[in-house]
């Protein structure tokens, strides 16, 4: 035996005497995790369903709807079965009864399907409603990373509902990495949601935004703190956003006890860690700008509060 093979040997008998160890994230399970790829691929089949007139299903050569539907549908409970059965898995419980227990809430799962449809296509709606740029629906659906962050976000929540573990975070995680949106599946989301651009959003787990709630770009719906840890699991850590509410870009809104009333507008750059009561329009005072101009051309100043765009920060 070589020197570099004795090498690699005591490398080896060296790792799996720390893997025997099972140090708890360290511990070896063989093929007994979730496949990322088929999570997204069960995200795929369900963006065709719940949009099968823009994605098509080029797998299954058939050319009546009901068919194609019929097979993507018992395609998705195939699959989410399988993988919830193995995030099911445990000392308690035999095979038959996780997969019994994983086909069950995959069949639920799919009865909510046109719930999670009829909430995106209001989705659609505000974001054509809200956005002079876009052209047509059909360009939100196609291109807007806000509209899949929102519809991964509303699938994956219903899982989080069925309290499936692992694969809604998943699921969720896999949007942010397509977007730059991280939207928790715990958060709860009304009818209408609008994201615009949306590079940076941060939605946390216990948020609850209610309807024609519009963000943009780099707005963070956070905690206060998280330096109490695990202690704060399933505690109200994140603020409540009611209806009609616009926050502009940069905005921080923090804190389970923090509400944003209706009809409220939250300028850019707003740091907020306390209620605001409805109709209020917050906005930050303007730093002072120097401007370096000779005299020949002098600058015109507008006091910040007196612009009435003050607020439209994007």
């Amino acid at each position: 035996m070589s020197a570099f093979e004795e090498t690699i040997g005591g490398i080896v008998n060296e790792l799996l005497e720390d893997y025997e160890a099972e140090k708890g994230s360290d511990e070896v399970k063989i093929f007994n995790h979730p496949d990322k790829e088929i999570i997204i691929d069960i995200l795929t089949s369900l963006r065709k369903i719940i949009f099968p007139g823009y994605f098509r299903n080029r797998d299954i050569k058939v050319y009546t709807m009901k068919s194609n539907l019929s097979m993507l549908l018992e395609d998705v409970i195939f699959k989410l079965t399988k993988q919830i059965t193995i995030v099911l898995d445990n000392d308690e419980e035999d095979d038959a009864e996780i997969l019994a227990k994983a086909r069950a809430v995959s069949l639920e799962f799919v009865k909510r399907l046109r719930t999670i449809r009829e909430y995106i296509l209001t989705d659609v709606q505000a974001a054509y409603d809200g956005d002079p740029a876009a052209y047509s629906e059909d360009e939100i659906i196609y291109s807007y990373p806000g509209l899949f962050a929102i519809l991964v976000n509303r699938i994956a929540h219903e899982l989080f509902l069925l309290n499936v573990p692992v694969i809604p975070r998943m699921m969720t995680e896999y949007a942010h990495s397509e977007t730059g949106i991280d939207i928790h599946p715990g958060a709860t989301i009304g009818k209408y949601f609008f994201i615009d651009h949306g590079t940076g959003i941060v939605i946390g787990e216990t948020t609850v935004i209610g309807n024609n709630v519009k963000i943009y770009q780099g707005v963070t719906l956070g905690a206060l703190s998280t330096r109490g840890g695990q202690s704060l699991r399933s505690k109200k850590r994140h603020p409540t956003i009611e209806d009609n509410v616009t926050i502009y870009s940069g905005a921080s809104i923090l804190g389970g006890d923090t509400v944003i009333g209706r009809d409220v507008v939250i300028g850019g750059n707003a740091f907020i860690t306390r209620s605001i009561q409805e109709g209020a329009k917050v906005s930050v005072k303007n730093q002072e700008l120097r401007y370096n101009y000779d005299a020949a051309h002098p600058v015109e100043r507008l006091e910040i509060e007196d612009d009435k765009a003050w607020f439209y920060v994007i």
